[in-house]
């Protein structure tokens, strides 16, 4: 008999502290085929999360609706995805929801997306300042809260990477009934 793993209806996560990096590389290791699964290293520290339908189907639409934008908008981007980011030596390790350079290729991410449905877990943001992304957002009950790095990361009400973009609009259509007229209309209301 096979063992068939289905995507979670909703999502948990699991901290566990003390955690070394070998044994991080192990349980990596371990997971590696589990679908719906995702590691978070801190410090010692790790978070495992299964992921939602529900949370596929968030992120899905807002990566669609930002590369929307970027392409009406002529703004230059490189889809970075889900890679993996950090390093022993920056003693963690992550893999984004949706992660973008933008006008050249560079080794980390110029903004991040983390769509949040559970709360709780391992400080995200210390994380990416410790790496250098310049702008997280995140996803959470409906609305995008927009982290910006100067020294620390500063909570802004507009991006400083797509200082164009109304943010209320693109909330608006990550939350549409449906995610191609989400797209679709999204896409009419910016070229107006």
């Amino acid at each position: 008999m096979a063992l068939v793993l289905e995507k979670p209806s909703r999502e948990d996560n699991l901290v566990l502290s003390g955690i070394s990096w070998s044994q991080l590389e192990a349980v990596g290791t371990a997971l590696a085929e589990v679908p719906g699964v995702r590691l978070f290293y801190l410090d010692g520290c790790l978070e495992i999360m299964t992921l939602s339908l529900e949370h596929e189907e968030i992120n899905g639409t807002l990566r669609s609706l930002i590369e929307a934008y970027m392409r009406e908008k002529n703004i230059r981007f490189y889809i970075r995805g889900r890679a993996t980011l950090g390093s022993e030596e920056t003693l963690g390790r992550k893999e984004p929801d949706e992660s973008y350079n933008l006008e050249t290729k560079k080794v980390n991410p110029d903004l991040v997306i983390e769509v949040v449905l559970t709360s709780g877990g391992l400080d995200k943001l210390q994380f990416y300042q410790r790496i250098g992304v310049r702008e997280v957002w995140f996803w959470e009950d409906g609305l995008i809260t927009i982290y910006h790095l100067r020294e620390e990361y500063e909570k802004v009400s507009r991006s400083l990477l797509l200082p164009d973009l109304d943010v209320d609009l693109l909330s608006r259509y990550v939350n549409y009934f449906d995610q191609y007229d989400a797209v679709t209309e999204f896409i009419k209301a910016i070229k107006n």
